[in-house]
């Protein structure tokens, strides 16, 4: 039986690197035996379109770009109803998720990772319906993601996000929010919040790796608190500096299989680095080993 692989990939990701290896990558997926068919995007939601349509008829789909990029495969995969391994060759700004699960960056060596991998079953998130692969966050920060112009992104890279991040310290904003979990609740005013499964937030942020479990059926929340003083921002700075965040009163910290936000402030989040309408009510919750990963 022919195995078939669906290659979707996105020329404007990252330094484009992966463009110029696109021979390569094929090549290589072919050492494993597949017949590689290539799908190059144009705009936000190619991917996840194409795939919804036509992955049925392989037996793997490879997303080439950003976490973006592999948010699009991934939701296509699930929202297809069909089981088909999913492999990802990260090649965009910062790879968030790729960084936890340590692949390769180098395009060449990832697709060799992927044809000598095995599937690894992993957990998504869905935010009021929109799956999410790594984070869904909103707050300091998480605007730089989407507000970095591309070609910013594509010529500085991970510190692309880092100058427009700073950019947002001289104007944090606290939200208030009601947070409900299946075994606590907190509330308050925010300046950030990610519900997450991920060890890396925006390349910002880290969460010790004994902590996060990328298919245990839970979330990681953090929720920090807007301060009132230096005091309250150096409590901030410390518990992010030292990732100890369960022990920092201005951060409410756990996982959760379930999770219910209340507010009446109007602010926008972000699903995997692109931007999400927020809700007055949000409802997120884990799904457990969802997607099936090729990797070593």
């Amino acid at each position: 039986m022919i195995k078939k692989a669906l290659v979707v990939i996105n020329p404007k990701a990252g330094i484009k690197k992966s463009n110029r290896l696109l021979t390569d990558i094929v090549s290589e997926l072919q050492k494993g035996e597949y017949l590689v068919t290539v799908y190059v995007t144009r705009k936000q939601g190619d991917g996840n379109r194409f795939v919804v349509k036509n992955v049925k008829n392989f037996s793997l789909v490879v997303a080439v770009g950003g976490d973006g990029t592999f948010n699009e495969v991934v939701a296509g995969v699930i929202a297809s109803g069909t089981k088909t391994n999913i492999g990802y060759i990260p090649s965009g700004s910062t790879n968030d998720f790729a960084s936890t699960l340590r692949l390769p960056l180098s395009p060449v060596k990832a697709a060799t990772n992927i044809i000598k991998g095995t599937p690894k079953a992993f957990d998504v998130g869905v935010f009021n319906g929109r799956v999410f692969t790594y984070v869904a966050s909103f707050g300091a920060f998480t605007g730089s993601s989407y507000n970095a112009p591309q070609e910013v992104k594509n010529s500085i890279g991970h510190l692309a996000y880092i100058f427009e991040g700073v950019k947002d310290i001289g104007n944090i904003k606290g939200f208030n929010l009601d947070v409900k979990t299946e075994e606590k609740s907190f509330s308050g005013r925010y300046i950030f919040g990610s519900i997450s499964n991920t060890t890396s937030l925006g390349g910002l942020l880290k969460i010790n790796e004994e902590i996060v479990d990328l298919s245990d059926g839970k979330l990681e929340l953090m929720f920090i608190k807007e301060p009132k003083n230096i005091k309250e921002l150096n409590q901030i700075l410390s518990a992010i500096n030292l990732k100890n965040y369960t022990d920092c009163p201005m951060i409410d910290f756990c996982s959760a299989r379930s999770i219910d936000i209340i507010t009446k402030d109007d602010f926008n989040w972000t699903i995997d680095g692109e931007k999400q309408n927020g809700s007055p009510i949000i409802e997120v919750k884990n799904v457990e080993k969802a997607i099936k990963l090729l990797t070593v």
